[in-house]
């Protein structure tokens, strides 16, 4: 525990430094920070998968969920009771005893049981149904509801309200789980930008550094004025800061993708500068699937969940509405030599009963009825307009995802005139044929539509990443049928 304590403390004070643009002596989480080969998008949402917190918490609260349908369950349990009295002291002497043993059924308000009784002494006349005869009753009997209570009652509405319950919980830990997923790749896409980014300005004070010696040699041999190399360190002082502003967003998005990217132990990893993945393909191969499935959203699965809640709560209340109309049935047998209850005990006994009880108001299941009724009207417009509303997210999303398309594709054409320039005007340079100002704004011209293009890139990687989030594409998000999220 102390351990995990201090690598939380490394992490925090890693983020501070970094946001102060301090040098951190060693990075937090760093071992398996350090090795392998290019950090793919598939490896942060594997990661982030199994040990994401916000993901184990929600599976926590769907364990709950199924405890407590447990404990529904529990309504229908076998109970056994037993029951013994005497007289201590008086005129009479009897002494019974009963154990009884009652089961609900599962598909009515009604129940079966079966008890045994035995009795000995004398009862006086006004208990005269307590004496068995010298081994006891056996008695079974049942009683089964005809009206209230026939298709639901308080115990089966409280199990199928638990049923849904563990669905919502379901719902909910896929909905944390996408936006934990959406996050990782947010942050993964983050950290790769900051990356290329990093690599686009070093390569620029590479150009820079590079022309250092060469323009030393000129002004040595008297071809150019000194204050060509004074000019020529400003702008390499330039790039540096360039560099230096880039390598601390990169070890900022670092941090915050350690978050997510977790080893074995669930501990975040600093990745270093090794691990970042080169080419088009570096944000990720994030394919959302164009087949969409409304209910395939949490938010509107659950939304359907709470409108099959209230209907269960509005059966109840309709329940409540009718008369109690139930049948009981009961065969009963004493066993043994006569007792001192006479003869009559012994043969064996059925008897039927019928019970009818009516409300004659009912107000509170009328009230009851009414509330959930406007609870159902409700529920029912939310669902239409969250329908409408992420039909409109997803067109939405998709114009965005075409548009970034266009975006990288005009951006790479500039880029590659911004290249061709850059490199037309170090050869003038070279050759005397152009000035220093300008060689220097055509490379730095370059390097802005390099850095536009990785923007582009980044762009539309994040709208496919929304795109599978609203979509609820488990399988872009890596969160398959396989893993304990479903």
């Amino acid at each position: 525990m102390r351990i995990r304590i201090g690598t939380g403390a490394l992490l925090i004070l890693a983020t501070v430094s970094v946001a102060n643009g301090q040098e951190v002596a060693s990075e937090p989480a760093a071992v398996a920070a350090q090795g392998g080969g290019p950090l793919t998008l598939d490896d942060v949402l594997r990661s982030s998968s199994r040990s994401a917190p916000d993901i184990i918490a929600a599976l926590a609260r769907k364990r709950q969920a199924q405890a407590r349908e447990m404990t529904a369950q529990g309504a229908f349990d076998t109970v056994f009771a037993v029951e013994g009295r005497t007289r201590a002291q008086g005129y009479y002497d009897g002494t019974e005893l009963a154990g009884k043993a009652e089961h609900p059924f599962m598909d009515n308000g009604g129940y079966v049981y079966g008890q045994y009784r035995v009795s000995r002494g004398d009862f006086p006349v006004y208990e005269d149904k307590a004496y068995t005869n010298r081994l006891g009753e056996v008695k079974v009997g049942a009683l089964y509801s005809l009206l209230r209570d026939r298709l639901i009652d308080a115990r089966r509405s409280q199990f199928r309200l638990a049923a849904n319950d563990i669905d919502i919980a379901r719902f909910e830990t896929k909905a944390t789980s996408i936006g934990v997923q959406i996050r990782a790749t947010d942050a993964f896409q983050k950290w790769v930008a900051a990356g290329l980014k990093l690599k686009a300005y070093q390569a620029l004070m590479a150009l820079a550094q590079d022309r250092t010696l060469g323009i030393r040699r000129q002004v040595q041999l008297g071809a150019k004025p000194d204050i060509l190399l004074i000019e020529n360190e400003a702008n390499l002082v330039k790039r540096e800061a360039m560099v230096v502003e880039a390598r601390q967003a990169f070890r900022a998005a670092a941090v915050s993708l350690s978050l997510y990217y977790r080893d074995e132990l669930g501990l975040p990893v600093v990745v270093d500068e090794g691990r970042l993945p080169d080419g088009a393909d570096a944000f990720g191969k994030l394919r959302a699937d164009p087949t969409f499935n409304l209910e395939g959203r949490p938010d509107f699965a659950i939304l359907l969940e709470e409108i099959d809640k209230a209907t269960v709560k509005l059966a109840l209340a309709r329940n409540d509405m009718k008369p109690r109309l139930d049948i009981t049935a009961e065969v009963a047998r004493d066993l043994g030599p006569e007792g001192p209850g006479g003869y009559s005990r012994t043969p064996l006994e059925a008897i039927v009963g019928l019970t009818f009880k009516v409300p004659l108001q009912n107000r509170k299941a009328r009230g009851k009825m009414a509330e959930t009724q406007a609870k159902i009207d409700e529920l029912t417009v939310k669902q239409r307009f969250l329908a409408e509303k992420i039909q409109a997210e997803v067109a939405s999303i998709g114009i965005e995802v075409e548009t970034a398309n266009q975006l990288v594709d005009t951006t790479e054409r500039e880029r590659a005139l911004a290249q061709r320039l850059a490199s037309a005007e170090r050869r003038r340079f070279e050759l005397g044929s152009s000035d220093f100002f300008l060689v220097n704004q055509r490379e730095e011209n370059a390097t802005s539509a390099e850095v536009k293009l990785i923007e582009a890139r980044a762009r539309i990687a994040a709208a496919r990443a929304e795109l599978a989030a609203a979509t609820a594409d488990e399988d872009a998000l890596g969160l398959d049928l396989q893993s304990p999220i479903g």
